[in-house]
């Protein structure tokens, strides 16, 4: 498809630019990636945090934040452009890692990672948009699998890389001065690409919005089936994997691991969840959304109960990769079935929205998870969070429209 001047759709015809948002993503995802190894046995080594509860506060900080970001992020690009947002986005995060080395209190680390939450929103999700711009509609499960596998490919390796300077030189400052040298690094990167405000146009084909920000939340949140049957999923997805990041180090060290052990363990779910999208993206482009996002929320629970009912390093180990395989098979096939779903003139603030939820869901596992461990123990809390991901995969299939016919699905 071509326009005036230079501008086409499709990921060949943009490859290079495609390429360099890929990159870029890696180093958000690696950012967070150090956290997701250290920040739990941190709380408990250096500031003496018993609590499960109080631990899981800087979850609830960064989930809160991170959603808050999607929800305004397509909504600032749609009015200052992609790249203006972009480079705005890596500002907060820079302060991040140096503010976790000289806390000296708790309250410190809870502040650093509302900070986080505004990084990883808003350059996430503009990523997120400038990926869906370039390649137009019949490559966007690709695109997308390609997107959150090198996120959450750099946040695996981040994660062992964190857990090996935690255990050989200490949790601090080591594995923080990564996660600076990330930040700075895709700051940089980021200077490189251009504004996709004109593949929008040029897929939209003069269409304009129609709806205001508090109607289009109501449509995508509640009223249209598979657009809130993908944000009520996306929010479990992310209660499940805010346990992961959270609460399982506590539960494996409360098991007798250590740092090393833990954070191979950290990095397992993320490294198999991260490859996997590079295939599950293309597969539901051809056999469509629905079921591979229900299969996914099921598997993710069966693996999650298992951690419970099936313990042991090796076998956690195993349950690692079948929840990394669950979330590979619904995270880049909810955002593309909410891209399909919306308009066009909508797409960005409609993903928005659906990470949104997604996201504060990282909040409620804090909460949920917090509360159970702290009045019922850790496989409690589990437990009960697997049966929560099971049943949303439950209304998927009950709920959710397919949202790639037949004929769409045959891509070159």
């Amino acid at each position: 498809m071509k326009a005036s001047g230079a501008i086409r759709l499709g990921l060949r015809a943009n490859w290079q630019q495609f390429a360099l948002l890929v990159a870029i993503n890696a180093f958000v995802g690696g950012v967070v990636g150090v956290e997701r190894s250290t920040l739990a046995p941190l709380a408990e080594h250096d500031f003496h945090l018993a609590s499960s509860a109080a631990i899981l506060s800087f979850l609830i900080s960064f989930g809160l934040v991170k959603a808050a970001s999607n929800l305004i992020a397509g909504r600032l690009a749609d009015r200052f452009g992609r790249r203006t947002v972009l480079l705005a986005g890596w500002m907060p995060a820079l302060p991040v890692p140096l503010l976790i080395i000289i806390a000296p209190s708790w309250g410190w680390v809870v502040f650093a990672n509302v900070l986080l939450g505004l990084n990883q929103g808003i350059v996430w999700s503009t990523t997120v948009n400038m990926k869906i711009d370039l390649v137009g509609p019949r490559r966007r499960g690709f695109a997308l699998g390609l997107n959150e596998a090198s996120g959450y490919l750099a946040v695996s390796v981040a994660a062992a890389a964190a857990g090996f300077l935690a255990a050989n030189y200490g949790i601090r400052p080591g594995p923080y001065l990564l996660a600076e040298g990330l930040a700075l690094g895709g700051l940089l990167l980021s200077l490189l690409a251009r504004d996709t405000s004109r593949h929008v146009e040029l897929e939209s084909a003069g269409a304009v919005r129609t709806q205001s920000l508090g109607k289009l939340a109501t449509e995508v949140s509640f009223r249209d089936r598979t657009m809130s049957s993908a944000c009520q999923a996306g929010l479990v997805n992310n209660l499940n994997d805010g346990m992961a990041w959270a609460l399982l180090p506590l539960f494996f060290a409360a098991h007798g691991l250590g740092l090393r052990e833990i954070g191979l363990l950290a990095s397992i779910y993320p490294l198999v969840w991260g490859a996997g999208q590079l295939g599950t993206g293309w597969i539901s482009d051809h056999v469509g959304r629905k079921s591979l996002i229900v299969d996914g929320m099921l598997l993710q629970s069966l693996a999650i109960a298992g951690f419970v009912i099936v313990p042991g390093f090796n076998w956690w180990v195993a349950e690692s990769v079948l929840l990394g395989a669950g979330t590979a098979l619904v995270y880049p096939t909810l955002l593309a079935a909410v891209s399909d779903a919306a308009r066009t003139p909508d797409r960005a603030t409609s993903v928005g929205i659906y990470r949104f939820w997604r996201d504060s869901g990282y909040a409620a596992g804090a909460i949920v998870a917090g509360l159970i461990a702290d009045a019922a123990g850790f496989p409690a809390a589990i437990i009960t969070v697997a049966c929560i991901t099971g049943l949303s995969g439950l209304v998927v299939a009950g709920r959710m429209t397919e949202t790639m016919p037949r004929a769409a699905r045959r891509v070159p």
